[in-house]
């Protein structure tokens, strides 16, 4: 049976303007990031000579709108950028268009018109801050947003009556693989005692997907004179703010306390496997999660990749994840704590293509209206 393509449909209240997204994930590429395109269907009875216009916008958001303080809103546009499609400024007949902007506007008729914006490309991804039980209103977030307006000009303020708004999400895969293990490797000295303690800690892979087991492999030779104990590993989340404040925190989604020891003389080497996953950390406040659309669930955030001569302070909310490994080094008079850190990626896989064919993609077409955003 061949596929069905989704087709989002969001209608304003007045019934002015109707907006159709044939998806609402655009992926970044790195090298480039997928166009916005999408049909706009007007009313002309409903506009009374108004005009139409479409809006691309990246926000991000820092605190809730009823926190804005003396006209200062807690958030701030990285990017927006408006066009008008009604009047047409260009014929669309003339304009390239997409698969499925072909089959909308064949099936919507005269009163539809396309609409394509490309995005920089030194915007961030979609990444929230996942809030407590009891916090309401708006989350910390980097979100876009496609809106459809009339009005007499795009300056004017904008009637919620006549205006469409439609989240939308900016995200990014893993990379090719690499084949090159990760390894962190050191040797630690302590008072009163003539040799070292070696720990080396490895992952087989670099990056890891959404929902995948970390497998650690730990070797630890204990040639000093001192016991080890309380061993322990964990996955940290670091999520670095760094739009206003750069502001770092550090959470652990996954932990495994052993009871093994390794005492002076002797060696140990053994895999742990941990799983971060939201699953388990879904009372967290303030872990960074992927961006979220109201119909879909979302993981734990996937790890940033920056581009080069991309200025840092633009990106809003940057992810990263490491494993550590911990333990106490008891000596006769003192004990010591080593920790070694061992960084990684945590990503959504690359998915397959779609192979199907021109005929295949016009003709089917599952219709979802979105009409449960109205009030976001």
């Amino acid at each position: 049976m061949s596929p069905k393509h989704i087709v989002f449909k969001k209608v304003s209240h007045d019934k002015s303007v109707t907006v159709y997204m044939a998806k609402r994930d655009f992926v970044d590429h790195c090298d480039f990031v997928d166009p916005v395109d999408g049909v706009i269907l007007i009313d002309p009875l409903q506009l009374q000579g108004r005009k139409v216009y479409v809006m691309l916008s990246c926000t991000f958001r820092y605190g809730r709108q009823d926190m804005d303080v003396m006209g200062v809103a807690f958030r701030r546009d990285l990017f927006l950028v408006t066009r008008q499609v009604y009047p047409e400024l260009q014929d669309k007949d003339t304009l390239t268009h997409t698969k499925i902007q072909k089959k909308l506007l064949q099936k919507l008729g005269d009163n539809a018109f396309p609409f394509f914006f490309e995005f920089p490309d030194n915007l961030p991804c979609s990444v929230t801050l996942q809030p407590g039980p009891l916090d309401v209103g708006k989350k910390c977030a980097v979100e876009f947003e496609v809106k459809a307006f009339c009005g007499e000009n795009r300056d004017e303020k904008i009637n919620k009556q006549s205006s469409v708004r439609l989240s939308i999400r900016k995200i990014q895969f893993s990379p090719a693989l690499s084949d090159v293990a990760p390894v962190a490797e050191t040797t630690f000295e302590f008072l009163m005692s003539e040799n070292p303690l070696h720990v080396k800690m490895s992952l087989p892979k670099e990056t890891f997907y959404h929902g995948e087991p970390v497998k650690v492999n730990v070797d630890i030779t204990n040639s000093s004179s001192r016991n080890i104990k309380d061993i322990s590993l964990s996955v940290e989340q670091v999520t670095n703010v760094v739009l206003y404040s750069n502001d770092k925190y550090v959470k652990s989604v996954a932990i495994e306390e052993t009871e093994d020891t390794v005492p002076a003389g002797t060696s140990l080497r053994t895999d742990y496997t941990l799983f971060p996953v939201l699953a388990y950390n879904r009372e967290r406040r303030g872990l960074a999660l992927d961006g979220r659309l109201k119909h879909e669930d979302t993981n734990l955030a996937s790890s940033s990749i920056v581009k080069q001569d991309v200025l840092m302070d633009v990106q809003g909310i940057l992810v990263s994840y490491k494993v550590v490994l911990r333990m106490i080094a008891c000596g006769t008079l003192t004990s010591s704590d080593v920790c070694v850190e061992l960084p990684f990626k945590l990503m959504n896989p690359n998915p397959e293509p779609v192979k199907s064919s021109t005929e295949t993609l016009l003709i089917h077409c599952e219709w979802v209206t979105a009409e449960a955003e109205r009030r976001s």
